[in-house]
């Protein structure tokens, strides 16, 4: 059961080149969901259409890391999507979250959830998946901390 007042959603982002995958949390923030996956030139004016319907408090962002913890050679893609969405979103936080095995934790959801091999070839489900994966990852993170604050 929910407590407290609803607030903002925070939208987690799968960054690729041609296909964003996109994810979003209940009003309470205690869960992610996939929510949509568009074509990479079309995340802006998706947003901004999402944005005139629902109240995003902060972005999550999946960043490519090595398994040495140091970012991988893709960030050099990720490094400007960040910056664009930091511009053209201003006021909500980016975080950042480690995106090391999502695509490989998505395939194995949709097995897990029954998702005949011909779905799981859709490589815009395993992008949502993923987006979701990352997003509850951080939900995850978050709450542990504020569990240890306490």
């Amino acid at each position: 059961m929910p407590c407290g007042e609803p607030m903002g959603r925070i939208i987690g982002i799968d960054y690729g080149r041609k296909r964003i995958g996109l994810a979003v949390t209940d009003p309470f923030q205690n869960f992610a969901s996939p929510l949509a996956t568009v074509n990479a030139h079309e995340f802006d004016k998706f947003m901004d259409d999402y944005l005139k319907n629902e109240e995003v408090e902060a972005f999550v962002v999946g960043y490519p890391v090595n398994m040495n913890n140091l970012p991988s050679e893709s960030v050099k893609y990720i490094d400007p999507f960040i910056r664009r969405l930091e511009k053209s979103f201003p006021g909500r936080p980016v975080h950042l979250t480690d995106e090391r095995f999502t695509s490989q934790m998505a395939f194995r959801t949709m097995i897990d959830g029954g998702v005949k091999k011909k779905g799981r070839r859709e490589k815009e489900m395993v992008d949502r998946i993923s987006a979701s994966i990352i997003l509850q990852s951080f939900l995850d993170r978050r709450s542990a901390e504020r569990l240890r604050t306490k």
